[in-house]
C-alpha cells in the first residue's frame, strides 16, 4: 500500500503592526488581523481535517485565531513548534538596517560579506534557521498522522521549507518573496521511484495570495 503524500500548507502570519522597516526576528510583536476578505478566503480554502502548527510567537497565533473566527467556529487546536520560529537576529532585533550599521559597523560589514551564513551578533544565521526548520519538517512528516499539515509561520521559515523541497542553497532561498498571509503548498511523497532516496517533494505553489486560495482548485480538492 502506498503512503499518502503529506501536504504542507505554509501560511505567513498577518502583517506586524507598525513594522516600519524594522527586523523583528524573534521579538514577540503583535500583528494586524483586519483583512477580513483574506481571512475568509483562508478559512474556506485551507483544509479542515488537518494538523495545525504555529510558532511560539504571538503573531502566528493571532493569525490562527483570525482564521478560526472567519470560519465562525473556534480556532483550530494547534501545536506550538519552536523550530518554526523566525530567524533570531540577536541584538539587531527591532532595528532598521541603518541602525544596525550604526551600532555595529564592523560586524555589519562582516555580515554583508556572507549574509546567509553569518550570524548577527548574538543571533543565528539563515543557514542555521534552514537546518532547524528542515529537521522539524522531517520529524513531523514522519510522525504526524494527518495527511494535511497547516503551518502558520514566518518568511524565513517558509523560505527554509521551499529550500528543502527544491534543494536550494541559502543564497538562492533568500531570494524568495514570501508575503504576509500568502500560502505556500509543498507535498512530500515518501514512496514511489525515489523511496530509496528518502522520498521527494512536489511544489504546488509558492507565495500564493491568501485572498485567492478559495478559488484555487487544488485547495478545494484537499479539503
Amino acid at each position: 500500500m502506498k503512503d499518502a503524500p503529506k501536504r504542507w500548507w505554509w501560511v505567513r502570519h498577518a502583517p506586524v503592526a507598525g513594522a516600519d522597516g524594522r527586523i523583528y526576528g524573534q521579538i514577540d510583536v503583535a500583528c494586524e488581523t483586519g483583512d477580513a476578505d483574506t481571512f475568509r478566503a483562508l478559512a474556506a480554502g485551507l483544509p479542515h481535517n488537518a494538523a495545525w502548527f504555529v510558532s511560539p510567537l504571538q503573531r502566528t497565533q493571532q493569525t490562527l485565531a483570525a482564521i478560526g473566527a472567519a470560519r465562525a467556529v473556534p480556532a483550530p487546536t494547534a501545536s506550538v513548534e519552536p523550530a518554526f520560529a523566525e530567524q533570531h537576529f540577536g541584538r539587531w532585533q527591532g532595528r532598521r538596517w541603518p541602525e544596525m550599521q550604526a551600532a555595529d559597523p564592523v560586524l555589519y560589514e562582516a555580515f554583508w560579506r556572507n549574509p546567509t551564513r553569518t550570524a548577527p551578533p548574538g543571533g543565528e544565521s539563515f543557514l542555521a534557521q534552514m537546518r532547524r526548520t528542515g529537521r522539524a519538517i522531517a520529524r513531523l512528516s514522519a510522525t504526524t498522522a494527518a495527511a494535511d499539515l497547516v503551518c502558520i509561520a514566518h518568511a524565513g521559515t517558509i523560505r527554509s521549507a521551499v529550500a528543502l523541497a527544491l534543494n536550494l542553497t541559502p543564497e538562492a532561498a533568500l531570494a524568495l518573496v514570501i508575503d504576509n498571509l500568502s500560502v505556500t503548498r509543498l507535498d512530500f511523497v515518501s514512496d514511489g521511484l525515489l523511496q530509496s532516496h528518502g522520498g521527494r517533494w512536489r511544489v504546488q505553489t509558492v507565495n500564493q495570495p491568501g485572498r485567492c486560495l478559495a478559488d484555487w482548485p487544488a485547495a478545494r480538492t484537499a479539503c
